[in-house]
Formats: C-alpha cells, structure tokens, sequence
C-alpha cells in the first residue's frame, strides 16, 4: 500500500551535481499525486541526465564521472523508504545506454499546461505505465 502523499502532494527535487546551485538544489517539482508517479518521474529524468552525459564510446566508469560532475539527481521528497533513489541504478544506467522511453520525463512532468481544447491525453500520467520504477 502506498503512503498517503505530503498536505500538497509528492515533490521530487532535481539537484545540480556541479554545484552550480545554492545547495544544489536547482528546483523542487511539485504535482504528483501518487508516489509511482514521483519515482517514475525521478527515474526517468536522472536516465537522461546520464545519457546526456554520455559521449560515444565512453566505459560505464567515464559515464558515472561525467555524471557525477556535470548532471543532475532527482530525488522524491519525504519518500523515506518508499523513494526512488538514483544510487540503487546508477551503475546499470552507465553500463548501458537507455532507450528513448526510458528518458521521457517530459511526457509525465506535472508541470506540463496542457490546452483545454486538446483532446489527446498521451501526454496524461497512466500509472499502468509505471510497473516498479
């Protein structure tokens, strides 16, 4: 069973890892109603904070500092045990490149206007999609 979400709903805080921010912290994403949709989220945008990190032929190592100097974490606020956290995959996402699917953030960030005379709702969270992120 999922934890009931914060007063304002789940945050994810996104993290700049070169230190280019005050603390780090680069900004908090506000909006998820359910956990699955947090962590999916925080996955998916840390993926492709490494692939954009990546250059072609790199070894998984050279990913994992690229990262560590010029990428962004993401982190769900007041999670406890039940956020997603980067350390538990970070070696697997420099091992291997990732699929486009695996990077799309955009498609389920909160924060997306959407136009009320758009009936496409693709762009809609389906925490079918989500499985155990």
């Amino acid at each position: 069973m999922e934890a009931p979400p914060p007063e304002n709903g789940w945050r994810v805080r996104i993290l700049d890892l070169s230190g280019g921010a005050e603390d780090n912290i680069v900004e908090d994403v506000l909006g998820f109603l359910s956990l699955e949709h947090a962590n999916l989220f925080a996955r998916r945008y840390v993926r492709d904070s490494i692939e954009r990190c990546r250059a072609r032929g790199m070894e998984a190592k050279a990913v994992l500092d690229a990262w560590f100097a010029y990428g962004e974490d993401a982190e769900v606020l007041d999670a406890a045990e039940g956020g997603w956290r980067s350390a538990t995959e970070l070696h697997d996402f420099a091992a291997r490149r990732a699929v486009m699917a695996d990077r799309d953030w955009r498609s389920i960030d909160p924060r997306l206007v959407h136009d009320d005379d758009d009936d496409d709702d693709s762009h809609a969270f389906d925490e079918s999609e989500g499985g155990t992120a």
